[in-house]
């Protein structure tokens, strides 16, 4: 018991300082090569972010599970919104950039949208993980492209905490991003499994402790960088955390473990899962739009209401799973 209550607390306190760590070297990585932060936040951070799920999924497909791999994907996009998202901008609210309505959140519908289609016939085949794979390197192109075709303009109005992160050089700052990423996904899963362990000491069952503490887990590396990345003023590279691992999960994670074997999923994905990771992109992007519109931040109501809604989601989980 208590080597599990020292993984929890150790492990926070890690977690924490990891974030930090990530974030100083994925600012200085985009001061030192003059490229937006958003972009830094789609590719190098939602590729980070999204790795143990990349991992888990590519290993449940060898495994011959490689509906796993779906549940795994959009399970978490789900969770990077309503929770992760929600849960950053709690604690410190997001500018909504011209570029997030007119670019990146029609490409995220989009590929949530190819994503549905796909599935509309109860099977995902090799065929269909080569679209998708080829579909996350169209997408990511176009993200590379246009964001360095805009620059740092719409950036330079903001406040950053550090100005000295420029000074860094290009090794210092792969160095802390990469430390940064090995310590804060490992701190998690140290996190994750020392609540596990109390929460059977405690007698929650197995579904309660999967659908919360390990579901939630998962997300801790998106959450804490999303939080560090905005309390640090960096609000283009905590969104584009959230939407670059979603588009990494959908295109990614569910294309690599349909080009290992064919995925038949269960019909509950199909009218609940799918249905619901289509509808919190729809709301994040209504969001979005109207705080853009109203020249607000995106801040604590929006946070409410998509905490709201994850906890909707998850007694919905637990009910279905339970009849």
């Amino acid at each position: 018991m208590w080597l599990a209550i020292l993984a929890v607390v150790v492990g926070l306190a890690i977690l924490v300082w990891s974030a930090d760590v990530f974030i100083d070297g994925a600012v200085a990585l985009a001061n030192k090569l003059n490229v937006p932060s958003f972009l830094i936040g789609v590719v190098i951070l939602g590729l980070g972010t999204s790795a143990p799920e990349m991992v888990v999924s590519v290993l449940a497909a060898l495994e011959g599970s490689p509906e796993l791999a779906l549940g795994n994907a959009y399970g978490s996009n789900i969770i990077n919104i309503a929770l992760v998202l929600g849960a950053t901008v709690l604690i410190s609210p997001i500018i909504i950039r011209k570029s997030i309505i007119n670019r990146d959140m029609p490409l995220l519908l989009f590929v949530t949208a190819v994503a549905a289609w796909q599935l509309s016939d109860g099977t995902l085949s090799n065929a269909d993980g080569m679209v998708l794979i080829a579909l996350l390197v169209a997408v990511l192109g176009i993200q590379i492209v246009l964001s360095l075709r805009e620059g740092n303009h719409e950036h330079e109005d903001d406040t950053i905490e550090d100005t000295t992160q420029a000074e860094h050089s290009m090794a210092g700052g792969l160095g802390r991003l990469f430390l940064g990423l090995l310590v804060l996904v490992l701190s998690s899963r140290a996190i994750v499994w020392g609540a596990v362990e109390l929460a059977t000491l405690w007698g929650l069952s197995e579904l309660i402790i999967g659908l919360t503490i390990v579901a939630v887990g998962t997300s801790l590396p998106e959450l804490v960088a999303s939080i560090s990345a905005a309390r640090k003023g960096e609000h283009d590279m905590a969104l584009g955390n959230i939407i670059g691992s979603n588009i990494f999960n959908t295109l990614g994670v569910v294309g690599l473990a349909a080009l290992i074997a064919p995925i038949t999923p269960n019909a509950i994905i199909l009218s609940r899962d799918i249905v619901v990771m289509g509808l919190i992109t729809l709301l994040l992007f209504a969001m979005c739009l109207f705080t853009y519109k109203t020249k607000r931040k995106f801040a604590q109501g929006s946070g409410i209401t998509l905490i709201l809604f994850f906890v909707g989601y998850t007694f919905m989980l637990i009910r279905t799973v339970s009849m």
